[in-house]
């Protein structure tokens, strides 16, 4: 099929240069969506249908094969010799059951080894005569190693995590699901469901993947482009807001107050304060003539375009074209007969221009939070019965600034940037956007990434047990509000796939603690995984530990609070062993990861040196985020976990 694409001839089909460049690249990129994977087979699954799909069943039409795989593959002929996982004849393949087959006779799955077929197993779905059992390759793949970045799971993809990968575009999906459900997955793997159902609309209006921190969309980054979609941006929610250079940090209680949900309304009071009704009429000369607007009149159209509640920056726009409009309305009433370039032209009036100016002046985002956050008399006429008074204190700056450049602007300043750059030019907005770890979001952070799927739809991923910041959400249905999705579902998955029996059930003890309304999830593995929890004498300890575990295959990583790493650090390079830092890749030589408690989420390892609990507690701002945080470290492991502690436990461990 690379062959096919790469031998196309179009020099004599293009009309001009433009198109021939066009085509050219999208030729290019049809090539990169072909590669192969060395270690990843070009299918998966076998369906066997009683029928064929879409033949009237009562009429005794033969059955089909068809072959299930990550992407469709056709012959020579054209003809498909595997057809797309995502495709409607493959959704039998995740969904039938025996007490709903689906008219399957037969579902075959496929065991593969580095690419080389190893093992396979069917399951007679039609069958009356045989048991359902349990698939050994379907744990063997969902036990497989980690090494290197994540992969896809169009293999193991299950009933529950189908509904919503398949569910449609219109709509906003929240889904909350615990350590090990597989919601970053279902995630992506619904955006290349979506991209594969509505190619056209949404390469015109884009797909955005939006990760918690670099290191995660590192780990992420290699799942679509092995189902062949390269068209989707990733970026952190920091990277969207980056209006200003981010130098500086809030301490928890700014951060709060600054990312709280009132603060849009403080904001939208400080840019329309600008707006000042006019005193003065506008006199118009053009030739010999005068027209002359009134400023009562003058006022009904500023209060006209407020009213309407446009953009501030459009409303602008608009102004002088308004103005304009009521000269040409006198003129042909003195018999004249404008046309638009006159309307034009009047618009441009030096005149019409400078009352623009002082009736609506331009408005720069950074420099209004400038003035709010370092003008005390300024954000107290604009939050008055918004914020109290020791929320305005809270957020104001000790020493005032004097210019946007010299300001030590912080994440949450910048996210106040972006309102304030919404209400004065419209965000443009994406077809479809998926936020993970959701739950560490801010109000004002859920409104900036709102604006960017204004008119799409979104697929948001979170655990509420694991919110590790002051401000993290306390209920989806506020989440999706803020987003300005209040109509969205809210799926819950509680089937824990990666993280082994003993482990999960070990951290759920925390969850009394953390977030008493959740489902804790059931372990579906058989495998119940390696978990011992020892009392140590000192780094020396855990060091040995992680030696110990990289004599197992699979990669192995070291979490300990953010406080203990630099001494980690040279405890692991004084014993030989050499590390990563999170988001680099690991390799046959080093498998070893050393992560800090606050970079923990959404990764996973094979195996597991949790170091400190009570120190990656105590690195936290209270203790039930402390807690939440140790709830994300105990949760990473997919084989194995070892907890090394010379400090008691936490009693909410007992």
């Amino acid at each position: 099929m690379r062959e096919d694409v790469a031998s196309l001839d179009i020099r004599d089909v293009t009309a001009n240069w433009v198109n021939a460049e066009v085509l050219a690249r999208q030729i290019d990129d049809r090539i990169k969506a072909l590669a192969d994977l060395s270690d990843t087979p070009l299918f998966f699954g076998r369906l066997d249908y009683l029928h064929s799909p879409g033949a009237d069943q009562a009429e005794g039409a033969d059955g089909e094969r068809f072959y299930i795989g990550r992407r469709h593959v056709h012959d020579a002929d054209g003809d498909p010799m595997v057809i797309d996982w995502r495709a409607p004849v493959s959704q039998p393949f995740y969904r039938a059951s025996r007490k709903n087959p689906m008219d399957v006779g037969l579902r075959r799955r496929f065991g593969y080894t580095g690419g080389e077929l190893t093992a396979y197993e069917d399951e007679h779905l039609s069958d009356p005569a045989e048991t359902a059992a349990t698939s050994k390759l379907l744990q063997q793949e969902i036990e497989r190693p980690r090494v290197g970045p994540m992969r896809d799971i169009v293999a193991t993809i299950q009933p529950e995590q189908d509904e919503i990968v398949r569910s449609g575009l219109s709509g906003t999906v929240c889904v909350q699901g615990g350590p090990g459900t597989g919601k970053t997955a279902v995630g992506l793997h619904r955006v290349a469901y979506l991209l594969y159902a509505h190619r056209d609309r949404l390469a015109r209006t884009g797909t955005l993947v939006i990760g918690p921190n670099k290191s995660f969309l590192h780990y992420i980054e290699q799942v679509l482009p092995a189902l062949g979609e390269l068209t989707v941006q990733q970026a952190t929610v920091d990277d969207l807001v980056a209006h200003v250079e981010v130098r500086g940090a809030d301490d928890a209680a700014a951060a709060v107050v600054k990312g709280d949900a009132r603060m849009a309304e403080v904001l939208r009071r400080a840019v329309y304060a600008h707006v000042t009704l006019p005193a003065e009429p506008v006199v118009v000369v053009r030739g010999s003539r005068r027209w002359r607007v009134p400023a009562y009149e003058l006022e009904e159209i500023v209060r006209e375009l407020l009213d309407r509640g446009i953009r501030y920056g459009a409303a602008r726009e608009a102004l002088p074209q308004r103005i304009a409009h009521a000269v040409l309305v006198q003129m042909e009433r003195a018999g004249e007969a404008p046309d638009d370039r006159v309307q034009d032209a009047v618009a441009r009036n030096t005149a019409v221009k400078a009352a623009v100016k002082a009736i609506w002046p331009p408005v720069d985002p950074a420099k209004l939070v400038l003035r709010l956050l370092s003008d005390a008399d300024f954000l107290a006429a604009h939050s008055e019965g918004v914020l109290t008074e020791d929320e305005r204190k809270t957020i104001l700056w000790a020493k005032p600034v004097r210019s946007v450049k010299s300001a030590r602007w912080s994440a949450a300043d910048a996210v106040l940037i972006d309102e304030a750059a919404d209400l004065v030019e419209r965000t443009h907005s994406l077809g479809h956007v998926v936020l993970d770890e959701a739950q560490d979001l801010s109000p004002m952070q859920y409104r900036a990434v709102g604006r960017r799927c204004t008119t799409g739809s979104a697929t948001v991923l979170g655990d509420l047990a694991q919110g590790t910041t002051p401000w993290a959400t306390r209920t989806w249905e506020e989440a999706l509000a803020h987003l300005g999705k209040s109509e969205g579902i809210i799926e819950e998955l509680t089937a824990g796939f990666r993280v082994p029996t003993d482990v999960i059930a070990y951290a759920s003890r925390l969850l009394p603690h953390i977030a008493p309304n959740l489902t804790p999830v059931a372990s579906v593995r058989e495998n119940p995984g390696f978990f011992e929890v020892r009392t140590g004498e000192g780094d020396a300890d855990v060091v040995a530990a992680c030696g110990e575990l990289l004599r197992n295959e699979g990669s192995t990583g070291l979490i300990a609070a953010d406080a203990r790493v630099p001494a980690l650090a040279e405890a692991l390079t004084a014993a030989g062993l050499p590390y990563l830092a999170p988001g680099e890749e690991t390799t046959a030589e080093t498998r070893l990861t050393l992560v800090p408690a606050s970079l923990a989420k959404g990764l996973e390892y094979d195996y597991v040196v949790l170091d400190e609990p009570q120190a990656v507690v105590d690195g936290e701002p209270d203790e039930r985020t402390g807690l939440r945080r140790l709830y994300v470290s105990l949760t990473r492991a997919v084989s194995g976990l070892v907890i090394t502690h010379t400090a008691p436990l936490p009693p909410q461990l007992a």
